[in-house]
């Protein structure tokens, strides 16, 4: 065996392991367990440490700052495995995924040492924010502001449906510190800012989801944050949240054709189970072609993922990929849940069988953190070279 094979066959090997470690894990936990969380506006904190203790939380960080060391493609099976046992959890698309990738790629030594460990461990969970009422898309448009006061910035301004504050010790926060001149665009910067600073506040929106992890309006009203919590170059901001925001595309991939293949499980076990006619109706096409079609598509996009995995982990370009997976992945999901549901007949809107629970929050995936409409305008400008269209 050629030294290439060879090093294919031990990361296979290392996949492996790592996928059945989580299964196991989280077998302890599932759908009781996620949909409880969501009943009682817990936050999986149980299952939560029990990641981070073992060390899948920062799989994918640096072992001096207490991570395992490896990438995204292993935070990928992390990701996934949990959302195949019933148990999807966006914190760890914005904690482990987003912010401490963008710790991880762009913070100072300083400021590694100070958020890292926890990110890894789990002991320390953060949020994003960047999204705004009036931006949508185009981050250039970010009104929520930074001015630097000697020592500090104050941040002023609103931010939505940012998820997981009411659980986050930190929430990473993209703002405008500045304007150029040329273009009108703002500049942004990136700050850290802690969720008991004065001045910061947050409220649940209410949405169809079911989610443990709630999304919410957050104010900004004068919070100071110390300079030393800007991570990057001031101004610099778009390019530093850039290394995390791929991240969560593909992520978002891992997360959704895990939920897929949750309820496509379910759906192959109920249609040989169930008996109408004298035989499983998993026997008529009917129900078989819906199942086989996004077992098909589930795994192509699985694949598109694993390869944008290698690719970033590579420190290759992966801004195509990214995308990709992110609209295959959302699109597999959606597409497995809904089959899912229409074998179960009228079972599958009940409580008692643990699918359409899901539903809206793969629905909701399939429009953010990034919209399908976006994706393909990217890809038709920077993939096929069409004139831009926006």
């Amino acid at each position: 065996m050629n030294m290439a094979a060879l090093a294919a066959g031990q990361m296979a090997d290392e996949h492996r392991a790592i996928a059945e470690a989580v299964d196991a894990i989280t077998a302890k936990y599932g759908p009781d367990y996620y949909h409880e969380q969501v009943d009682s506006g817990g936050h999986c904190a149980e299952l939560w440490k029990e990641l981070g203790t073992n060390g899948y939380l920062g799989v994918h960080l640096p072992e001096k700052y207490g991570g395992g060391g490896l990438g995204l493609s292993e935070l990928h099976l992390v990701v996934h495995h949990t959302a195949r046992s019933g148990c999807p959890m966006q914190a760890m698309l914005f904690s482990s995924g987003v912010t401490g990738t963008v710790l991880d790629r762009s913070a100072n030594d300083e400021q590694k040492e100070r958020w890292l460990p926890g990110v890894a461990s789990g002991e320390t969970r953060l949020s994003f924010a960047i999204t705004e009422p009036d931006a949508g898309s185009n981050a250039h448009r970010i009104a929520t502001t930074a001015r630097r006061e000697g020592d500090h910035y104050v941040l002023n301004g609103q931010k939505v449906f940012i998820t997981g504050m009411e659980s986050a010790d930190w929430v990473m926060v993209v703002a405008r510190t500045s304007v150029d001149d040329a273009t009108g665009r703002g500049r942004l910067s990136v700050f850290m800012v802690s969720t008991d600073s004065p001045g910061l506040s947050w409220a649940p929106i209410r949405t169809v989801m079911g989610q443990p992890d709630k999304s919410h309006q957050v104010f900004f009203d004068n919070v100071a944050v110390p300079a030393e919590q800007v991570i990057g170059t001031e101004g610099r901001g778009l390019a530093v949240a850039f290394t995390g925001l791929n991240t969560e595309r593909i992520l978002t991939s891992s997360l959704c054709t895990g939920i897929g293949r949750y309820a496509l499980t379910k759906a192959v076990a109920y249609a040989n189970s169930r008996r109408v006619w004298d035989v499983p109706i998993g026997a008529h096409q009917g129900v078989a072609h819906p199942l086989a079609a996004a077992y098909m598509h589930l795994q192509a996009a699985e694949l598109v993922t694993e390869r944008a995995c290698a690719l970033y982990d590579a420190a290759a370009e992966v801004g195509e990929l990214a995308n990709t997976a992110k609209y295959l992945g959302a699109g597999a999901g959606l597409e497995a849940l809904d089959a899912a549901v229409a074998v179960h007949g009228g079972n599958g809107v009940t409580h008692e069988y643990q699918l359409a629970t899901y539903f809206w929050v793969v629905r909701m995936l399939n429009m953010g953190p990034v919209s399908k409409e976006m994706i393909l305008n990217f890809v038709a400008e920077h993939s096929l070279g069409l004139p831009r269209s926006y």
